[in-house]
């Protein structure tokens, strides 16, 4: 196994320490880990999260294209939004 030296601010020491302490880690070094865990699932769920986005602004700016869209004024948007919000809750309490 790989052995780093870090260096950690007073607060993130005493995190660490109190973190061993409580028992729930044996050492610092699987606090460490444990965060790094974290971080990766982290930035995993945030690149996925960005996928959808991506692919949602893709069918989008497709739609547009294909001239798939309702064009709204600005004074029925507000209620459109709010009717988008109705749909979105009864398929979400459908599924």
């Amino acid at each position: 196994m790989a052995t780093r030296n870090v260096v950690l601010s007073q607060h993130q020491h005493e995190l660490v320490e109190s973190l061993v302490k409580s028992g729930r880690y044996q050492n610092a070094s699987e606090v460490l880990r444990e965060g790094l865990r974290l971080l990766e699932r982290e930035q995993v769920e945030e690149a996925a999260k960005v996928g959808v986005l991506r692919q949602a602004s893709e069918q989008g700016w497709s739609d547009l294209a294909s001239g798939r869209f309702d064009d709204i004024d600005d004074e029925s948007l507000d209620d459109f939004v709010g009717q988008l919000g109705v749909r979105a809750a009864k398929t979400q309490s459908a599924g």
